[in-house]
């Protein structure tokens, strides 16, 4: 697919310094431009690239005054990441433009699917299950009886969704994500045995949420766990039965959050952190990667370490964990001086 400059300017409100018809098929890191393809300069340390760079148009803020000759096509915009990011997105959508339903593939006569949906080979849609419009169902996506699904909705190639789980509009499940699987649940017997609680419980995913690559999020033993609108979870992360993400909260790779757990709006979780089961975590929360949360954290708070406790009290001690090793010594030879001195003074 081909966009010449002017096409692009258009799409972005900028002007042009070059050829209008020049024409990019793809897109480049600056440093790494080449014929056809299409870059941008936003970050001033890479400004001496705009001067060697291959690419046949750059995007570049509306103030950029060139200092030397140059051999690209610029287009000049208020904001040069922010007009690149659109791009990007504009990109994958036209990349992505897939409709019809591939055979083979499986759906349930009682499922009802919508206009303009794309269903790839394979998939299997179960009994009573909903689709919203503009839905994207890759290849080997499994869907469970009475599943919910709305509008814009994209799930990935080899995407799990267990029955009873509704999902809101504009999310995007990617690969290996399984959702609604069984919680961890399991009640020990007087023999030392653990027998199996019943999960009977589901997910539930709101509006404009995003789940990485086989993260997993349990259905509820009773009730739902709910992801909150705007949730952006990375890759490989553990969601447990009960849990409550709120609004807008982002968690990085491999963090795990044990049952019952809430967690409030606007938090920003590192990668690697543990959280322990029926915990409260206010909103506005950051917790830095590979902190172990095991009680409850109020709204604001910035926190650190494993037990996690304050992030500029950690960051204070750090400093005497590392010198640890020296401060015992100096303890040591100060309590031997200490000793000598009462001895010699004892009468």
């Amino acid at each position: 697919m081909k966009f010449t400059a002017s096409q692009i300017a258009e799409i972005l409100g900028g002007d042009i310094e070059g050829d209008a018809d020049v024409e990019v098929y793809k897109l480049s890191k600056i440093e790494e431009g080449e014929k056809g393809s299409l870059t941008f300069l936003s970050n001033p340390k890479y400004t001496p690239y705009i001067y060697s760079t291959k690419a046949s148009i750059a995007i570049v803020g509306k103030h950029f005054i060139p200092e030397k000759e140059y051999n690209t096509t610029l287009i000049k915009v208020d904001d040069a990441y922010q007009s690149f990011a659109l791009l990007l997105e504009y990109y994958n959508q036209a990349k992505s433009q897939k409709s019809g339903i591939e055979e083979p593939s499986f759906i349930a006569k009682s499922a009802k699917v919508l206009e303009d949906i794309y269903i790839g080979a394979f998939a299997y849609i179960g009994n009573n299950v909903s689709i919203g419009k503009n839905a994207k169902i890759y290849p080997n996506v499994y869907i469970g009886d009475n599943v919910k699904i709305g509008d814009n909705v994209v799930l990935f190639s080899g995407a799990k969704i267990y029955s009873e789980t509704e999902i809101g509009n504009n999310c995007v499940i990617n690969s290996g994500a399984i959702i609604g699987a069984d919680g961890f649940g399991f009640a020990p017997s007087k023999d030392g045995v653990y027998d199996k609680i019943p999960q009977i419980g589901n997910v539930i995913i709101e509006d404009y949420v995003d789940i990485g690559a086989v993260t997993t999020i349990d259905r509820a033993t009773l009730g739902s766990t709910i992801i909150r609108e705007g949730v952006k979870l990375d890759n490989q992360i553990q969601v447990a039965h009960n849990v409550e993400i709120g609004k807008n909260t982002v968690i990085a790779a491999q963090t795990g959050i044990a049952g019952s757990s809430k967690i409030g709006e606007n938090c920003m979780i590192g990668g690697q952190v543990g959280i322990a089961g029926h915990l409260t975590i206010g909103n506005n929360v950051r917790i830095q990667a590979q902190s172990g949360i095991g009680k409850n954290i109020k709204d604001d708070e910035i926190i650190q370490g494993t037990p996690a406790f304050g992030y500029s009290d950690f960051n204070k001690s750090y400093v005497y964990f590392r010198k640890l090793p020296s401060i015992v010594a100096t303890i040591n030879s100060l309590e031997k001086k200490v000793k000598a001195l009462k001895e010699k003074y004892e009468y």
